[in-house]
């Protein structure tokens, strides 16, 4: 293929591209997807100019066609886009062209992150994963909302922006004759879980009538998008869009700004909702930094951000920077490293687990997201795969947030296929035994029944000696299957008996290896109850419930022989649980099980059963900082002493943040923007005597 005829193809492939997400709210293929095809195009032009067109997708805005559904906007000042930098190098080969537009030039052997300061300030900001938009408000009253569109002509949306609660309708006295800011409209992550629930929910009720299932909103940008553009604005009031500011556009009659940084806080003042992570910096190094902490923290936010935005702050040195013809030279986005992709979707295969639990996987094309190649990803249960509707051949979205276990989010229907069927949930158990699958009535699960399944034993196996149970080094998966196929292990008990002999005749093993095995299955006698109660795998019995039971009853025996209505007392237990504490140890095989585990030297720990009143039962307090007094680990047994939890993040459900000396920036962050009360040291002990927050 010649360039010209790739570059044929691109430009008709992103404007395609363009079109389902700026029109349709409705992607193809990700963000990452996409800026590959754009870079390559990109790449071509440069090397072939003579090929530049003037409507090239590299040399426009935003969006081709608008949407019909909503009149036209022209921005009396053009909206524009952003250049983006993938990598450090890119970032710094930006700043080296900054120095060089504004008169300065690289000194032979000067390191790039001391190119800038005093001359050039920076301020660098989230790049919210939202829709664009431009607020108009003359007089002091909001009189329009438009989207960016192609830069110079968007739609308007008005009514809806109208039912976003962050956007002022009214502004204080004495504001410009005119004045338009800049924002972006986003949807929280709590609101898109609530829509994305609700959306599978009635998936299941559609499937359940026979009818065919909806599209569930695949991210939260294209769920804010689409509630942006609803026909009926009580729809859009229903979502919790939300917005910040981050930029002026056309003023008339106001005050002047040498700065961007003093922009941003003259919308503060009127009452705009400025992002408070902003930050104003000194140096490439410190515009770096910033970058860095974010693409680490990224998930700490209650909003999604896919980078950061760096602009220079000096106004009077964007003008001597001016713009190129579709984005300005003072400012580019830095992408972090993309959390979605589109991939083909081979098979789908399922697991059964340590409780017999069958869940469907996706054996992907491998492709690199989140950080790292995928080749399989979970699709949850059978219920989502109907509610979904994928099928093996399908293009496929997938997601991989940070540590999270990736995911398909669901199919790009416009690329199916003719003639896919449907994937059909199996009859039988995939392992030798070939048991019929059952499904209880009521519940989402499938699942194997045959006590004697070797996969269920095998997961029981690996939970049991896992790092949030009995952690034992050494054994893991692979290694379990191994000892599993070589007959030496019936149930975990079994570890405890196996012998240096045993271990030396299995394939690839040698003496180091086996050594070690031994000593972190000998070290593991010791663990603490907590750890001991987790891994015997009872249904629902997890690490925070297991610490309840430990300091509530104080040892493994004290616990086997509880009550149900003792046990639903524990903070983190409830009713369920309890029930199901109390099936597992009627069970004469378990009872056994825990007896082989004493007869082989395991000695189930002992807690210390706390006195203290329990005044923090149901109550999340998280510890942040230094605290006089206190070591952290002490201000956390605290409140675990008097039954409340401690949990190392902030959320909705938290009650309280102890703010110490030295806070985690991104915990304090967090709990203002969901109005968590934050207490002192003072109010932490009056917390720990009272269980209330002092007035």
């Amino acid at each position: 293929m010649t360039p010209a005829e790739r570059l044929h193809q691109l430009r008709s492939q992103i404007a395609h591209h363009n079109e389902r997400y700026y029109a349709h709210d409705a992607p193809e293929i990700s963000d990452a997807d996409y800026d590959l095809l754009v870079r390559e195009l990109a790449g071509i032009e440069a090397e072939h100019p003579e090929l530049v067109v003037a409507d090239s997708p590299t040399q426009q805005v935003g969006a081709g066609a608008l949407s019909t559904s909503f009149s036209e906007v022209v921005h009396r000042v053009q909206m524009t886009s952003l250049d983006n930098a993938m990598d450090v190098a890119e970032l710094q080969a930006w700043g080296e062209r900054i120095t060089k537009g504004l008169g300065g030039g690289l000194a032979v052997g000067q390191p790039a992150e001391g190119l800038f300061a005093p001359e050039v300030r920076f301020v660098c900001e989230l790049k919210i994963d939202g829709l664009a938009m431009s607020l108009r408000y003359e007089g002091g009253r909001f009189v329009q909302a438009a989207t960016r569109g192609d830069g110079r002509v968007g739609e308007d949306v008005t009514p809806n922006v109208a039912t976003i609660a962050a956007v002022p309708k009214v502004l204080p006295a004495g504001v410009p004759e005119v004045l338009e800011v800049r924002g972006e409209v986003y949807l929280p992550l709590a609101a898109f879980e609530r829509l994305k629930a609700a959306k599978e929910a009635e998936n299941v009720q559609r499937l359940d009538a026979g009818r065919k299932p909806e599209p569930v909103p695949v991210n939260p940008r294209n769920a804010g998008a689409g509630s942006l553009r609803q026909k009926d604005p009580t729809v859009t009031a229903g979502r919790g869009l939300a917005f910040w500011s981050y930029q002026l556009g056309e003023v008339v009659g106001g005050p002047e700004f040498t700065d961007h940084s003093h922009a941003l806080d003259y919308l503060r003042t009127l009452g705009f909702p400025v992002n408070p992570e902003i930050r104003a910096v000194g140096s490439l190094a410190e515009v770096i930094e910033f970058c860095a902490k974010w693409q680490e923290q990224r998930h700490t936010l209650p909003y999604e951000i896919d980078g950061a935005v760096v602009k220079v702050d000096s106004l009077a040195q964007r003008e001597v920077l001016g713009f190129t013809s579709r984005a300005p030279r003072w400012a580019i986005a830095f992408k972090f490293p993309p959390e979605e992709r589109t991939t083909i979707l081979r098979d789908i295969q399922v697991s059964v687990g340590r409780t017999g639990r069958t869940t469907p996987f996706a054996v992907l094309e491998p492709v690199f997201v989140g950080g790292s190649t995928v080749g399989m990803a979970t699709l949850h249960n059978q219920d989502q795969v109907a509610a979904k509707d994928v099928r093996p051949g399908d293009t496929v979205v997938v997601r991989k947030a940070g540590d999270v276990i990736p995911e398909v989010v669901g199919p790009v229907l416009s690329l199916r296929p003719a003639g896919l069927a449907p994937w059909v949930f199996p009859r039988l158990c995939p392992c030798p035994l070939q048991t019929e699958l059952v499904r209880p009535e009521g519940e989402a699960d499938t699942r194997c029944v045959e006590p004697s399944c070797p996969f269920q034993r095998d997961q029981r196996v690996i939970y049991f000696a896992s790092r949030g149970a009995m952690d034992i080094e050494g054994l893991g998966e692979n290694t379990v299957f191994q000892l599993s196929d070589a007959g030496l292990l019936a149930d975990a008990g079994d570890i405890y008996s196996l012998t240096r002999e045993q271990l030396l005749a299995l394939d690839k093993w040698g003496d180091t290896k086996a050594d070690n095995l031994l000593a972190a299955i000998e070290g593991s006698k010791n663990r603490p109850l907590p750890k001991v109660l987790t891994a015997l795998g009872c249904k629902g019995l997890g690490p925070s419930a297991s610490e309840g039971l430990a300091r509530a009853f104080g040892t493994l025996d004290a616990i086997m022989h509880a009550s149900e209505a003792d046990l639903a007392t524990t903070d983190g237990v409830g009713p369920t649980i309890a029930a199901a504490i109390v099936r597992w140890f009627a069970v004469p095989a378990n009872r056994e099980f825990v007896e082989k585990l004493r007869a082989a030297g395991v000695e189930f720990g002992r807690v210390e059963v706390s006195r203290l009143p329990q005044n923090l039962v149901g109550k999340a307090v998280v510890v942040t900082g230094t605290l006089e007094g206190y070591s952290r680990e002490q201000a956390e047994a605290a409140i675990k002493d008097r039954g409340g939890k401690s949990p190392g993040s902030v959320s909705a459900k938290t009650f309280a943040v102890v703010v110490g000396a030295e806070p985690g920036a991104s915990k304090v962050t967090k709990a203002e923007a969901l109005a968590i009360p934050m207490l002192d040291l003072a109010g932490f002990e009056h917390l720990l005597a009272t269980g209330e927050l002092p007035t």
